[in-house]
């Protein structure tokens, strides 16, 4: 840390919070000019000062981590790939960008990520007009608010202070027991708030739940297991509880739509929902005690499988951080329906993921936990755990759901996962770590045999009298 400069992330956590340059250096014990120079990246972040910040803000000392930086260049790294933009960057020059000012780097990310969706609409608006002239049908309104609110939660590393701690202490002050968690909830829902509860089965096959704030009546699905009904129940509660502050965190995630704040009150719901299931003291100690074994804590805490990967992937309070994960549900078709993260994990915006990650290869062993070490094109190592988990189907000739769940953090954690037992992490890992990439369209590894698209912004070495293991070649 000696030659450390971070003089952006020190001026955004010094703006966050309030303080004067003058107010901030009497707190540090160092002068004013000191912290200018550290603030303008003349002088180094020592490791002295470093913790003084780290105690008096109370945030880990990995917030002034240039690794955490790596989400952000490869967000910017793609945006630059766009040929409609005609320049050329290199690497460096993105890193160096988004080092010197990351405020400014994430709003040209948003900026090139609203430009895409103003052309979808524009290009889907003008094929609307062409079908309605000759017959066709065409609405024209393309729309993307689980992009809206996926970013919303990506740019808080997956972890809500306030509703984590809120739905931890209504924990407390119920005296929830572990045994019948259905029973506690029910009983707050009935007495505090009038809410009536009924167990139906004849909803129909798409509601699993419904409330009625009119008639305070909730209806709930037999069909349901029981720690799905205990997360509905949770989820209800939420919005009765803390519905202010819900609507405070989605009015502070500025959503374009009526759709996207919508969606975002769910998704903040749901968040409610998973911490009051499983509290975030007791639950990070018990995961660092049953070192992240999923299958184990879903038999203790009678949740699913999925469920407790999600909750893994929001332990992020700054006095207590437990392994930072990134969490991933797809299907069978590689359509991505959950994506969440606490690491420098990139997901590609463009389209597709690797075929080579393990997460797709668990569709062929079902219910069998995977795990893989793989390496980014930047050469930072992951290990991936990877199982199926199946949505049973309440009747007769209903087609049923499999998805497969990934959970993956930094090599450098992986040592504190049940995981990586009989693994050798010590040595040369480029032997055995397997190369993925986000997706080919922004992979930059040219000579990978499961390539199925060029690289995005690469010129192709084509040759009509040759012919190569993998099909886009590009130009040196």
């Amino acid at each position: 840390m000696s030659k450390t400069y971070v003089g952006a992330r020190v001026r955004q956590l010094r703006s966050e919070r309030g303080y004067s340059q003058a107010a901030l250096a009497q707190q540090l014990q160092i002068s004013p000019s000191y912290l200018n120079q550290i603030e303008h990246d003349v002088r180094p972040l020592t490791v002295s000062v470093l913790l003084r910040i780290t105690e008096a803000f109370g945030v880990d000392a990995t917030f002034f981590s240039t690794q955490d930086d790596t989400r952000l260049i490869a967000e910017l790294r793609e945006a630059t790939l766009d040929r409609d933009l005609g320049i050329d960057v290199d690497v460096s020059e993105v890193a160096d960008m988004v080092h010197a000012h990351p405020a400014l780097a994430k709003a040209m990310v948003n900026l090139h990520r609203r430009y895409r969706l103003t052309t979808a609409r524009l290009a889907a608006a003008t094929e609307a007009r062409f079908n309605l002239n000759t017959g066709g049908s065409g609405t024209g309104s393309i729309s993307m608010p689980h992009e809206e609110v996926r970013d919303y939660f990506y740019e808080r590393q997956n972890y809500l202070h306030e509703l984590d701690t809120a739905a931890e202490d209504l924990t407390v002050r119920m005296r929830m027991h572990r045994g019948d968690l259905a029973g506690d909830l029910s009983q707050r829902l009935i007495q505090k708030h009038g809410v009536r509860i009924a167990r139906r089965i004849d909803l129909g096959d798409d509601v699993l739940h419904r409330y009625d704030p009119d008639t305070k009546t909730l209806e709930i699905s037999g069909h349901l297991t029981r720690g799905q009904q205990v997360f509905k129940l949770a989820t209800e509660l939420g919005y009765l509880e803390y519905g202010t502050l819900i609507d405070a965190l989605v009015a502070e995630g500025s959503f374009t739509s009526e759709e996207s704040q919508t969606l975002a009150r769910l998704g903040l719901a749901n968040y409610f929902a998973a911490a009051a299931m499983l509290p975030y003291r007791q639950f990070h100690d018990v995961a660092e005690n049953f070192r992240y074994d999923i299958e184990r804590l879903s038999t203790f805490y009678q949740v699913s499988y999925e469920t407790v990967c999600h909750r893994l992937s929001t332990l992020q309070r700054p006095s207590m951080r437990g392994v930072p994960f990134s969490f991933v549900r797809v299907d069978r078709a590689g359509n991505m329906s959950k994506r969440q993260s606490a690491t420098g994990f990139h997901f590609s915006s463009t389209g597709g993921t690797c075929p080579l990650w393990n997460v797709y290869e668990t569709f062929a062993n079902p219910g069998k936990v995977l795990v893989q070490i793989a390496q980014m094109p930047d050469g930072r190592n992951y290990m991936w755990v990877a199982r199926t988990i199946e949505r049973r189907t309440s009747r007769y000739g209903q087609p049923g759901k499999t998805f497969a769940i990934g959970l993956g953090c930094e090599l450098r954690h992986a040592h504190r996962l049940v995981y990586s037992e009989g693994l050798d992490l010590s040595g040369d890992l480029s032997a055995v770590a397997t190369p993925i990439g986000a997706g080919c369209r922004v992979c930059e590894r040219d000579n990978c045999t499961q390539r199925a698209f060029p690289a995005l912004g690469r010129a192709l070495d084509l040759d009509a009298h040759r012919s190569t293991v993998s099909p886009y070649l590009v130009r040196p």
